[in-house]
């Protein structure tokens, strides 16, 4: 039996961590009084979670469970609550006074009341049996494919996600189109989310490499050839889509002269004479096949040999895109960062493999160069290239690789670049954002702004959304930066000020920038400091990527997918396989309800 010491110890503690919450409410009254009035409860208990996180509990928490009482485990859903929940106990075990069943049950309410109207509010109506909402990021098809849009939404899609960063106005106002036609005809609710990309740091445009084509027939593991490969020629006047099959632009008359067993033969870029076989001609231009490899480039001459031995015709291969040229980077390599958008290139060697001059690729912020020092670190490409800055000057940056693959790793442009330990103080709301929000005010239902760091950067957002009058535009948070970890209760206090707010834990550069060994433990903060504001939070990045990408998950994948049932909101990038991955979330969060309610507190 505990001792009358170790009771009056206790309280004494809980009285402490009571005054400390209170006190803390005081400090930050300037920011309460200014939240919005559905959050008032939420932003009150957020400020005690504090207070409950600056104490030391350690030893309370031994404490309380030696006295079998709550060890304030689940305390964050209502702070004091919890607290006057265990002081009545406390007082009950001393023999103090008898157990007041009211207040008792007043204080141990702690649930979320609000936090299912909050979730409702900017996440819209949950389907049967799954109280998690799933959001997709839609592929620019989306835009021209409406029947794609509506098997997303069959599949258990409820919201969907634009992202500016990628496609424009007109792109988005078709995925726009479709998603209302989609839900009017499902009789169903889809709420649109449009995100802002924000100061993200990307690499410039690589130098265009030559526009050539490699045809490689397949071959055995002993690299006997045992299939051909098919080519399909298209009209030059015609815009190429995205095909896995070689496609290679001719003139319309070469299409409409050719037939069926028709022969082309042509010199190769290495002066190889080549053959290529006429197998269909469609409405779309001509398949061919052949048993030999060829590159291709723009302006290879073709001579069309009708299979009836008639007259030979000459013609040439129209403009081939460019070859992309990444640059392939090694641990102790230099890499070189302009300020100005020059082209990237890859390390110039000699005969020898000595490098005569090293990669260089520029910077698409370059006012981000004010902010560093040698010494700092620099992350690129979402964390797979690490290097250190060696070098900061008025043109450049020279930076020493210090990660990569053993075989090297590639640098493409359009990849994130992140300094995780340098100071940046970039406008969180960009010229670009600012030019998209008259859109985004108009068409969707909820903005998301990307690297928030500090308060400012939302008071920025909320000014520009007053000035375009969208009081009923709901407001997405995104945690992805160090600085906005570490001021996340102060930016969502911000925040408050508006109505309806979420918290995305955008975990793909929050991993580059905090570590990926800490991403476990910044996520679980995130969501304790969520469930305190009882505001909703969304579960983002690498969700089921694999499945979405190749078609099948993997088993870490599913259950990093099963424990995303403790956000509000999951997050589901595109791919495609997307509808697989939409389905099999769907089949995981209605599974993995029924296993969190049994182990409801």
């Amino acid at each position: 039996m505990a001792s009358h010491a170790d009771i009056e110890q206790v309280r004494e503690q809980l009285r402490s961590i009571h005054d400390r919450a209170t006190a803390l409410e005081a400090k930050y009254a300037t920011e309460l009084s200014g939240v919005h009035p559905a959050f008032r409860e939420g932003a009150r208990n957020l400020v005690h979670y504090l207070a409950l996180r600056k104490s030391n509990t350690h030893d309370l928490r031994k404490k309380l469970r030696r006295l079998g009482l709550s060890s304030l485990a689940h305390a964050e859903r209502n702070v004091l609550g919890s607290i006057d929940s265990v002081q009545i106990a406390i007082d009950c075990l001393a023999g103090g006074r008898a157990v007041d069943a009211d207040a008792l049950a007043a204080s141990l309410q702690c649930s979320n009341p609000t936090a299912d109207e909050h979730r409702h509010a900017i996440l819209g109506s949950s389907p049967d049996g799954r109280d998690v909402s799933i959001m997709v990021t839609l592929p620019t098809e989306a835009a021209d494919n409406p029947l794609l849009v509506a098997e997303m939404l069959a599949a258990g899609m409820n919201l969907a996600r634009i992202n500016c960063a990628h496609d424009d106005p007109t792109t988005w106002k078709r995925m726009v189109e479709n998603i209302r036609r989609a839900a009017d005809d499902a009789g169903a609710e889809c709420r649109i989310v449009m995100d802002l990309s924000g100061p993200k740091l990307r690499t410039g445009e690589l130098k265009p490499g030559p526009r050539v084509i490699h045809i490689r027939p397949k071959r055995d593991p002993l690299g006997n050839v045992i299939a051909p490969r098919r080519i399909r020629l298209i009209p030059d006047d015609v815009l190429q889509h995205g095909t896995k099959a070689a496609v290679v632009p001719v003139s319309r008359e070469c299409i409409e002269q050719a037939r069926e067993g028709d022969r082309i033969r042509f010199r190769d870029t290495r002066g190889k004479k080549r053959r290529l076989v006429i197998t269909t001609k469609d409405d779309k231009g001509l398949v061919l096949e052949t048993f030999q490899g060829a590159y291709i480039a723009s302006g290879t001459k073709l001579t069309l040999i009708p299979a009836d031995d008639g007259k030979k015709r000459a013609y040439e291969v129209g403009e081939l895109p460019a070859v992309e040229l990444p640059l392939l980077l090694h641990v102790g390599d230099t890499l070189i960062i302009h300020r100005d958008a020059i082209p990237g290139e890859p390390a110039i060697e000699d005969a020898d493999g000595v490098v005569l001059e090293p990669a260089h690729i520029a910077c698409q912020q370059p006012e981000v160069f004010e902010y560093l020092s040698p010494g700092e670190a620099i992350s690129l490409n979402d964390g797979k290239i690490s290097g250190v800055i060696q070098n900061v000057s008025a043109e450049q940056l020279e930076v020493e690789i210090t990660n990569a693959k053993p075989t090297g790793s590639r640098l493409r442009g359009q990849r994130g670049i992140n300094f995780p330990n340098s100071d940046i103080r970039l406008p969180g709301l960009t010229k670009t954002d600012e030019e998209n929000l008259a859109f985004v005010a108009e068409h969707a239902d909820a903005v998301s702004l990307s690297f928030i760091r500090k308060p400012k950067d939302v008071e920025a957002l909320l000014a520009a959304l007053d000035e375009l009058s969208a009081a009923h535009l709901g407001l997405i948070i995104k945690v992805e930066t160090r600085k906005g970890f570490k001021s996340l209760p102060k930016v969502m206090l911000a925040a408050m000020r508006r109505y309806p707010v979420a918290v995305m834990i955008a975990r793909g550069d929050l991993a580059v920038e905090c570590g990926w060994a800490r991403l476990a433990e910044l996520q679980e903060e995130i969501l304790w400091v969520c469930e305190a504001a009882r505001m909703p939070v969304m579960w983002a990045t690498q969700v089921l990527e694999q499945e979405a990408k190749k078609g099948l998950p993997s088993r870490a994948e599913i259950t990093d997918a099963a424990q995303s049932q403790r956000a509000d909101c999951v997050m589901l990038n595109k791919g495609p396989h997307i509808l697989a991955a939409i389905h099999t979330l769907d089949s995981i969060l209605r599974g993995m309800q029924s296993l969190y309610f049994r182990k409801t507190s």
